[in-house]
């Protein structure tokens, strides 16, 4: 049987059955079809999708990541951040502001002293992953500055401290970070100053000030090629911004609430998706067109809960997934290009609250279960960070063509330079089928990007140098022989080290109550008092004591006889001046 389409309109069979029917007996129906309004029957079919099955799975608790002081901070924000190498997490601290770095295989409870970079002076309220080098990770604080981290492969072994860029130029503290899709080193950042900055992170600065909001800045988001980026704010209006020249495309009013609302593209359809509150209070979402914001196309209230919803949506499969800080469920539509816009599918529902979610790129799915998505959920009750794939239920093994499209790579489709000129290009996409395994960009040797260069060559030294082992020499230069002989110079310094060094008193006593080198066994101090041999111990160091504090008194007895004798001879010597003098 074919789908019904929605709102399908049956009309009504006007059937006249008199009480006698005439001739032979039989009944005589006449059926007339009637198009009276009030005879209309509405039934509502059921769309069919692809995605209409897809449910959430929890990972097992030996595979999450457990024992994680997890943050506290009231900031809107996701708190965490994944890519296909790592999982980082933003921690509570005392003072100053850390976040959690963690390779993905490390499941399991956490050491209670494990490495976090440490670097801010403030609560961190956002980080991001480089979208084209899974080493690199940004992030923004309290203390007004943006900073990026490279983290090695295998994961933090100590607190990490030293950054690769650090960028200054809010004047209150920077909220939200975004890397651009498609540039490679270009990083926005909005802050508490109502500015977004527009970073090229290769050279340091900023490129660009974008200054339209009066007020603060609640949600940034990029279209699929960059080229236009769209804001809410505490203004409660929707911004379609062009960010190169910072010019405000479209503008119109958003949702009415007091809370904050978010924002979120929704793929080639040229229309945004925003969340927020209306004026009584109700979450709710709109669909508006990105060319003119003053009305929405279309307006849907969720529920009457109070927590900020975020939308997160896929590209690939036209999907999107709003999950409510506060709640323990997770709701997900399919986005279509006719009205109403967006279709329910379904929720995950579980009955532990979240506090932040982040998402692992299409890159990082396992297609052999045909994941779709994958949260990492922080719940706000349990230090706990809990991994959960939407699955689309399929019986074959094979890998699912309609499920995984060609899908953004790790690989940057403009520089900064030629995105900063004006010119837009899409993501360059990679098959899930046989690019899995395409390893991330590094960044390039540019003439007009020299800041990222010499400190990561920097750090490279460095941790090459504390990684190898160290032998101090201490001999002065004059006796240096270069590197001809080193080996034999150095063995035969040693022998005369400890020949010299077996002259001292602490040599003799050793000699004298311990065994020599060359002895089978050594015995160690607590065996000699087992044995018995305290006394004799006792006694030996007590005449060597006497011996010493002997030769003390005769040495300060001899000084004081010559001491003596220069006072005598002086005397003397003034006494034959006298006599001269008087003669």
């Amino acid at each position: 049987m074919p789908p019904v389409k929605d709102d399908l309109i049956f009309n009504c069979v006007e059937v006249n059955i008199p009480e006698k029917s005439p001739g032979k007996g039989t009944a005589l129906v006449d059926v007339r079809a009637c198009n009276k309004p009030a005879a209309k029957v509405w039934f509502r079919g059921v769309r069919s999708s692809k995605f209409r099955h897809v449910y959430g799975v929890p990972f097992k608790r030996e595979r999450c990541y457990d024992n994680i002081k997890i943050t506290r901070n009231a900031h809107d924000s996701n708190f965490c951040a994944v890519n296909p190498k790592f999982v980082a997490i933003v921690t509570e601290v005392a003072g100053g502001g850390a976040f959690l770095v963690l390779p993905l295989d490390h499941t399991g409870r956490l050491d209670f002293n494990a490495s976090r970079v440490t670097g801010h002076k403030g609560p961190v309220l956002d980080i991001k992953w480089n979208p084209f080098n899974d080493n690199v990770i940004a992030s923004c604080s309290d203390d007004c500055t943006v900073k990026l981290w490279h983290i090695p492969d295998g994961g933090l072994s100590m607190h990490l401290t030293d950054w690769l860029v650090e960028l200054h130029g809010h004047k209150r503290r920077v909220a939200y970070i975004e890397w651009h899709p498609t540039a490679e080193n270009i990083l926005f950042s909005a802050g508490f100053d109502y500015l977004i900055f527009v970073w090229d992170v290769g050279k340091g600065e900023a490129v660009k000030v974008i200054d339209c909001h009066s007020n603060v800045i609640y949600c940034m988001s990029f279209n699929r090629d960059g080229s236009l980026l769209a804001t809410t704010c505490k203004d409660k209006k929707l911004r379609v911004i062009e960010p190169r020249r910072g010019i405000v495309l479209s503008e119109g009013p958003c949702h009415l609430g007091t809370k904050a609302s978010k924002c979120t593209f929704l793929g080639a359809q040229c229309k945004v998706l925003t969340t927020g509150f209306s004026r009584h209070s109700d979450r709710q979402y709109a669909v508006w067109d990105q060319h003119d914001v003053s009305e929405p196309l279309a307006c849907e209230t969720i529920d009457s809960s109070s927590g900020v919803v975020f939308p997160y949506y896929d590209y690939d499969t036209n999907m999107v997934y709003l999950a409510g800080k506060g709640d323990g469920n997770i709701r997900y539509y399919e986005v279509v290009d006719e009205a109403p816009y967006v279709h329910f599918l379904n929720q995950f529902l579980s009955g532990n609250p979240q506090r932040g979610l982040g998402f692992m790129p299409k890159r990082g799915v396992n297609t052999s279960i045909c994941e779709v998505f994958r949260f990492y959920k922080l719940h706000t009750s349990r230090g706990l960070c809990e991994p959960i794939s939407m699955i689309v239920p399929r019986k074959s093994d094979c890998f699912q063509e309609d499920l995984y499209p060609d899908t953004a790579a790790p690989q940057p489709a403009l520089s900064a330079r030629d995105w900063l000129s004006g010119v837009n290009a899409p993501p360059l996409l990679i098959s899930m089928k046989t690019g899995v395994t395409i390893s991330t960009h590094k960044p390039r040797n540019n003439k007009d990007a020299p800041a990222l260069q010499p400190q990561d060559a920097n750090n490279r030294k460095k941790f090459a140098f504390l990684s190898r082992e160290t032998t101090p020499d201490y001999r002065p230069l004059a006796t240096w022989q270069g590197n001809q002989d080193d080996t034999q110079v150095q063995v035969t310094e040693k022998c005369q080290k400890q020949n010299s060094n077996q002259n001292t008193k602490f040599h003799q006593l050793q000699k004298m109550f311990g065994k020599q080198a060359g002895d089978v066994e050594v015995v160690p101090l607590y065996k000699q008092i087992n044995q018995g041999d305290v006394f004799n111990t006792e006694h030996e160091l007590r005449l060597a004591f006497n011996r010493q504090g002997e030769e003390l008194r005769i040495v300060k007895r001899q000084l004081q006889n010559s001491q003596q004798r220069v006072r005598e001879l002086e005397q003397h010597v003034a006494s034959l001046q006298s006599r001269l003098n008087t003669t």
